[in-house]
């Protein structure tokens, strides 16, 4: 049982927090045709599945954290065994057209993306130019692979502008086996062992537990394209109509108990991480989420409709993020997802209505033996 401040905040304003309110948009007669496909999914069986992982931010912890403490939530994740893991990173692809299209997503790229001007220059390729060779290469399975082949593939994972593949390739590589070579530079030879010691889930969970299944690669699935959908905004309008949205009960009791636990973490090296994350992945935690946040922002009614622009913004990300994750999982797969705690009942609410796909509770793979 989880006893921890966080559930037990969660529990005393429980009763405050809608847990069942009425959808506000009704399923129509024609909606409701698309039971049949679910209908027939169902009776075929074997439909896929998706594990969404909640998380913190991981950059938060710090640098002294122990990183082995996530060994058991590693073992917990890597018996589910997911074929396939995705993660709240953007694409190379995407990065490539937030840099094209600057114009509409000023400083967007700078923010989210790598940087993978040294890995082009030293392949002479385009990211597009090193995604297709990686797609060749992966094409043809091997149980392993030598290692100037791996080398080759962080490189071209560094290009195609997905680092945390290109670290899965360094993780599978002994340790005398991270070296220059095979078109890998001096300096990018550094920045691979900079990025595996990372502190960040994409890598710590995401990357590491990629290797230890064998998989080649991971997904990145998030989404900047549709940040636009807020309309123009004047940020002296909208900051403080969104500031004083996000001055509730819901969001400091959420704080307090995220800094409770944050601090428990880092201060008992006995603390089991895997508390941690049955916490994260919580019904109640997922309620003050959208009561803090994206629910106050809903409901707010400022003269400028801040509210309404943040959230066509969150709504528009969450849609895109959980139609890239639909593309991952393809005609049949067993996909984890690993993403930021607030964007988990969206992802399970959007991808719970497709016909082919079975949410899985992660409390029940996570739960104690």
């Amino acid at each position: 049982m989880i006893t921890s401040l966080f559930v037990s905040a969660a529990l005393m304003l429980a009763a405050d927090v809608p847990t069942d309110p009425k959808p506000v948009n009704a399923v129509t007669e024609a909606a409701k045709a698309v039971y049949i496909a679910d209908a027939a999914a169902r009776e075929r069986g074997d439909r896929s599945q998706l594990l969404v992982l909640g998380t913190t931010h991981l950059s938060g912890l710090p640098d002294s954290f122990d990183r082995t403490r996530f060994s058991p939530l590693l073992d917990k994740l890597e018996a589910w065994a997911p074929d396939r893991i995705v993660i709240e990173s953007l694409s190379g692809a995407q990065c490539d057209y937030l840099r094209t299209y600057a114009f509409a997503h000023e400083g967007t790229a700078d923010g989210y993306c790598y940087d993978p001007t040294a890995a082009r220059a030293a392949l002479g390729m385009t990211g597009a130019e090193a995604e297709a060779e990686i797609e060749v290469t992966l094409a043809m399975p091997a149980a392993d692979r030598p290692a100037p082949e791996r080398r080759r593939l962080a490189l071209l994972f560094l290009a195609s502008g997905n680092p945390a593949s290109a670290a899965v390739q360094w993780l599978r590589l002994g340790a005398d086996e991270r070296t220059a070579g095979d078109g890998l530079t001096e300096a990018l030879k550094d920045e691979l062992d900079r990025r595996v010691a990372r502190k960040n889930e994409n890598i710590i969970i995401g990357a590491t537990l990629a290797a230890k299944l064998s998989h080649e690669r991971v997904y990145p699935v998030d989404d900047h394209t549709g940040d636009r959908a807020t309309g123009p905004v004047d940020d002296k309008l909208y900051d403080p109509e969104i500031m004083a949205a996000w001055d509730n009960e819901f969001a400091h009791k959420r704080r307090e108990a995220y800094d409770s636990w944050n601090e428990r973490v880092k201060s008992d090296p006995d603390m089991d991480v895997i508390e941690w994350y049955r916490a994260s992945n919580a019904a109640e935690e997922a309620r003050f989420a959208v009561a803090g946040d994206f629910g106050a922002q809903a409901g707010a009614k400022g003269p400028y409709g801040a509210g309404r622009k943040y959230l066509a913004y969150w709504e528009t990300r969450n849609m895109r993020m959980a139609a890239n994750i639909r593309e991952v999982l393809g005609p049949k797969g067993r996909v984890l997802a690993i993403v930021g705690s607030s964007h988990k009942p969206y992802y399970e609410r959007y991808l719970g209505v497709t016909s082919d796909l079975e949410i899985v509770d992660v409390n029940e793979v996570l739960k104690a033996e």
